[in-house]
């Protein structure tokens, strides 16, 4: 969502300025939504991937847990160490980001460098060590987006950094994230704008070569016609 600039100042002032502060307001919202967690189910061999739309420089991080079922005692407990998860991250140009074992928990980052749809993808490591031999994994997954990435307790901590200072510094973050989702719908808006003129050009051409096979056709059909009625002396 693009905010509108070069407004200018009228009677209705008040209700552009209301205008305006609304859709920061959603957009703030919107960035305030970004990442979160989530809990899927996962097979000996079973790859779950996700995809996550991030504007670019953004930097994201992932934290996980996995739980194996016990059949004997009939809920889900944790694995041991051995039992680890492969972490896979590709960009929107299919490009390679982020390629990594890990353990049962652990915690994975990556900073993303072309906007658009990233695909994060998770599978186990039981077909090396036949752990849980068919047995069903549970996922806890937390993915994290932007300013929502950074854990102010501990920056606050290393840079010694008052409340009044860890505040105002959130508040940056927070607005240079805002800025960042406001270019990624700009880039959105650009693609779109550019898909939907490419159409248009299309249906155009298309247009026109449909026209030209019509008119062909009937020229065709006029001089076959001619020709039959020379032929039968009707002409």
């Amino acid at each position: 969502m693009a905010v509108e600039r070069g407004v200018r100042v009228s009677r209705a002032w008040p209700a552009a300025g209301l205008g305006r502060l609304v859709r920061a307001y959603l957009l703030l919202l919107c960035c305030a939504a970004r990442g979160g967690a989530l809990c899927f189910h996962n097979g000996e061999t079973e790859k779950k991937c996700f995809i996550e739309e991030i504007p670019e420089e953004t930097m994201v991080i992932g934290n996980y847990r996995t739980q194996l079922y016990d059949k004997q005692r009939e809920e889900y407990q944790p694995v041991t160490p051995e039992l680890g998860m492969f972490v896979e991250v590709k960009d929107p140009k299919d490009k390679l980001i982020l390629a990594r074992q890990y353990g049962s928990k652990g915690r994975f980052t990556f900073t993303s460098h072309t906007p658009g749809e990233h695909q994060i993808c998770l599978h186990s490591n039981s077909t090396k060590f036949s752990l849980f031999a068919g047995g069903m994994l549970r996922v806890h997954l937390d993915i994290q987006v932007g300013e929502h990435a950074n854990d102010y307790a501990e920056i606050a901590a290393k840079d010694k950094l008052s409340e009044l200072q860890l505040r105002m510094r959130q508040l940056v973050e927070q607005v240079e994230q805002i800025q960042k989702e406001q270019n990624y719908q700009r880039w959105h808006e650009e693609r779109f704008r550019q898909t939907s003129e490419s159409t248009n050009q299309r249906v155009l051409w298309w247009s026109i070569l449909q026209t030209l096979i019509l008119v062909a056709i009937s020229v065709w059909q006029m001089r076959h016609l001619k020709s039959f009625f020379e032929a039968k002396k009707l002409v």
